[in-house]
């Protein structure tokens, strides 16, 4: 992102862009996915209209602002130049994706080929539209629709085609479910107006839809509860990450048995409706109420969507408009055979399959997306972090069964919610619970993410006062798991059975500024004692910052420190990290603009500062404080070479850990 701001605040190409995209990864592979467009409809329009294996989704707009990461697709299409821009990104293979097994073989076969036939058809596409302008015109053009940051709803149907329509078209469309909500009891009063109350008719529907809602919630609370119980019986969280059917096998039972609930206590309460002056059978009222009810709960949730003006809203729509023929061929089907016959089910099932199969392939993708980022979600601090990664993926799994089989509950569940039926459902569960303790949660195709820091604490340009390892993890199964399952490495670094972090030393978060934001993700780091030798024999000087010029101090009483930063012997500098603290006002770079300060463990708020890369001379700098207290600057100084002796240790590692090594030269001054 710094070359992006770079080029979008200094070169001379700027104003000339009309159009971006940024390809982008969340993996090694995959299929190619536009999870952000705009501003505007127009970049999703035309990746509409020529992608040549479309994937797309709207509803990832909605998702993405809430993820803790960041493109370069901000840069150009918010903050500078408002430029219309695609955000593509690959999006399976996150187990490999920035890990030492991120390699070319890795590649799923034609994701590149089809990435590439995707770009070269977007980019004459973007090329020979009449809506491509430049900065300038933009600007002087009066502001039409289409540069109006509108959410067009788009979304792929099993990357075959895809489905584009405007912001106003999706107000029109997506109202329609709930305006036929509450208008069916008003038509089914008028159509038998002398034994039919719209009042009770519309109670009915209300109980089937508090039934149907029910259901998905249980759907939901069932296979949570079972991953914490698996929890209380494993060793281990994750015990899905390396095999993801175990997530399917537990949860998708589970989950099945709390949708169906509901449907075996319907009988115990009453319809409002007066059975006895009505034409029809209680079976084919209660069908009625449970049909009407499950459509209205996907038609407020489609409402839910377009009044809190996400780009989601497809997903329900698409299924409570595929229920309306779904119900049309089951009340035609009955005319001939009886309610509760296998013929009225398959005639109901057949309109829904389009939907169905969607849903399976929306859900399944967004299932293995989930579960492979959970190994590098972070560690969310205990008691109830360990928890977190297991309950996400059950919730889903309950989201998408309940997603995926919630059409078919109001006339199918007369053959799914029987007694053998559910009782089959809950052995499957337990058997695929007992089954999975006997698996590790790791292997080299789906590794640990480990970060192993050499930290080493420097005064003065050639002196080390102290060197120690530092080990954190980026998931829910902490160190005590990595050091019990890597025994080679406990026994170098003298760890004992008796390890807890009550007894062990504890890594602070500050000793981590050199990754900073990464370390917000680490929780219970470890600390262990090191020798410093190696990193003496390799390096005569290490990074200092000193002043090269008196203080300024100027009339209001500000004073101008102006320093050098050199960073000794060091070959391989990845990043250089400033973290000041004190009455800083304004310093020499971007701008002269100061960043939102950062607060870390309750500390004072601080001004980070990131310097990337070597460079072949001194970085020389001011910083500007408003009064006369101290300015701290501490430094870190990310170095990618390790000395022999953690080379040595990193080795130790077992094949399902990644580790990420890398020494830290850490050193504090005042001004």
């Amino acid at each position: 992102m710094l070359g992006s701001h770079g080029f979008m605040k200094t070169h001379k190409w700027r104003d000339s862009i009309g159009a971006s995209i940024n390809v982008e990864a969340s993996g090694t592979a995959g299929p190619d996915l536009v999870c952000q467009s705009g501003p505007g409809s127009w970049p999703s329009e035309v990746y509409a209209e020529s992608a040549v294996y479309p994937m797309a989704h709207s509803a990832a707009q909605d998702i993405f602002p809430v993820i803790p990461g960041d493109t370069d697709y901000r840069i150009f299409s918010q903050d500078h130049g408002n430029i219309p821009s695609l955000d593509i990104i690959f999006l399976l293979g996150g187990y490999y994706y920035h890990t030492s097994y991120d390699t070319l073989d890795k590649l799923l076969p034609g994701s590149l080929q089809a990435r590439g036939d995707n770009l070269l058809s977007i980019l004459k596409a973007f090329t020979n539209s009449s809506k491509l302008q430049s900065a300038r015109e933009r600007e002087s053009k009066a502001v039409t629709n289409d540069y109006k940051d509108e959410r067009a709803v788009f979304f792929d149907y099993l990357s075959w085609f895809l489905i584009f329509y405007s912001r106003r078209v999706a107000v029109v469309l997506h109202s329609i479910p709930i305006v036929i909500f509450f208008v069916m009891p008003f038509l089914l009063h008028f159509w038998d107006p002398r034994s039919r109350s719209c009042f009770a008719i519309f109670y009915d529907f209300v109980k089937g839809m508090l039934f149907h809602a029910a259901g998905i919630i249980l759907a939901i609370i069932f296979p949570i509860i079972l991953s914490i119980l698996q929890l209380f019986f494993s060793n281990y969280a994750l015990i899905w990450f390396a095999h993801p059917y175990l997530a399917f096998l537990m949860f998708i039972p589970c989950s099945l048995v709390g949708l169906l609930i509901p449907r075996t206590v319907w009988d115990c309460f009453p319809l409002s409706q007066d059975v006895s002056v009505i034409k029809k059978s209680e079976e084919a009222l209660a069908e009625e109420a449970r049909f009407w009810g499950a459509f209205g709960f996907y038609a407020c949730l489609t409402s839910a969507y377009l009044v809190a003006g996400l780009s989601g809203g497809f997903l329900t729509f698409a299924v409570s408009a595929s229920m309306i023929p779904a119900w049309i061929f089951f009340s035609l089907s009955i005319k001939s055979s009886d309610h509760q016959s296998l013929r009225s089910a398959v005639f109901y099932v057949i309109p829904l399959i389009p939907c169905l199969a969607y849903s399976v392939y929306f859900g399944g993708f967004l299932t293995q997306f989930l579960i492979e980022k959970m190994g590098m979600m972070g560690a969310v601090p205990p008691p109830y972090g360990y928890y977190v990664p297991d309950v996400v993926v059950a919730a889903t799994v309950g989201v998408v069964t309940g997603w995926c089989v919630g059409p078919l509950i109001p006339v199918c569940s007369h053959w799914l919610a029987r007694f053998s039926i559910l009782q089959l459902l809950s052995h499957v569960s337990v058997l695929a619970l007992a089954l999975s303790s006997q698996f590790f949660p790791y292997s080299n195709a789906a590794p640990k993410r480990v970060v192993f820091q050499h930290t080493l604490v420097t005064t003065d340009v050639n002196r080390i006062v102290d060197s120690s390892y530092e080990f954190s993890v980026v998931d829910s199964n902490s160190l005590l798991f990595l050091f019990k399952y890597a025994p080679e490495v406990a026994k170098e670094l003298h760890i004992g059975q008796e390890l807890s972090f009550e007894t062990a030393n504890m890594s602070h978060r500050e000793t981590w500024m050199g990754i900073f934001p990464v370390s917000l993700m680490f929780s219970q780091s470890l600390k262990f004692p090191a020798r410093s030798d190696g990193i003496l024999k390799r390096y005569r000087y290490f990074p200092h910052l000193s002043n090269y010029k008196p203080h300024n101090v100027s009339s209001d009483k500000s004073r101008r420190v102006y320093l050098e930063f050199y960073l000794g012997d060091l070959k391989e500098v990845w990043v250089a990290v400033l973290n000041i603290t004190g009455p800083l006002s304004s310093w020499s770079f971007a701008d002269n603009m100061l960043p939102a300060p950062e607060t870390v463990d309750g500390g004072p708020p601080s001004y980070i500062l990131r310097l990337s890369g070597n460079s072949q001379r001194n970085w020389t700098f001011w910083l500007e404080a408003s009064s006369s207290d101290d300015l701290r600057v501490e430094v870190a100084v990310v170095d990618q070479v390790l000395d022999d002796e953690a080379k040595r240790l990193k080795s130790l590692f077992p094949e399902w850990a990644d580790v990420i090594a890398y020494s830290s030269f850490m050193s504090s001054y005042i001004f």
